[in-house]
């Protein structure tokens, strides 16, 4: 997976550039180039998202069922026809059960950056270029 702006990375981890640049400071990460800038790895980024979730008791208590939630790749478990997508949005973990082909098609993997689209019971997902 490519890298990701530290700018992109703190807003996908709801934080500031400068706590980012201060985990990176600690260790916590090794910054590497995207676009020009100083970035983080997608890896890395997945990393980070599954160790600073919130819990679930965090969330708000009451929210709107359709919502887009902005969030980094943190696993995806496969078969010949389905996959399961997990994505590290903020606070929130959110789990999509699509295609094995829409995978392949999205070109997701840890580490890349989806939208999650929530209504009701379904997921859907997908990428912004």
């Amino acid at each position: 997976m490519g890298a990701h702006r530290l700018a992109e990375a703190a807003t996908v981890l709801g934080v500031s550039d400068d706590t980012l640049r201060r985990w990176q400071n600690q260790g916590r990460f090794e910054a590497v180039h995207a676009d020009g800038r100083a970035g983080i790895s997608g890896t890395d980024l997945a990393r980070l998202a599954v160790e600073e979730a919130h819990s679930p008791g965090d969330a708000p208590s009451a929210a709107s069922m359709r919502n887009r939630l902005r969030g980094v790749v943190t696993a995806i478990t496969r078969d010949t026809v389905m996959a399961q997508v997990e994505l590290s949005c903020g606070p929130y973990r959110v789990v999509s059960l699509i295609s094995s082909e829409a995978v392949d098609d999205l070109g997701l993997e840890v580490g890349s950056l989806a939208w999650a689209s929530v209504k009701s019971t379904n997921v859907s997902l997908e990428v912004t270029p």
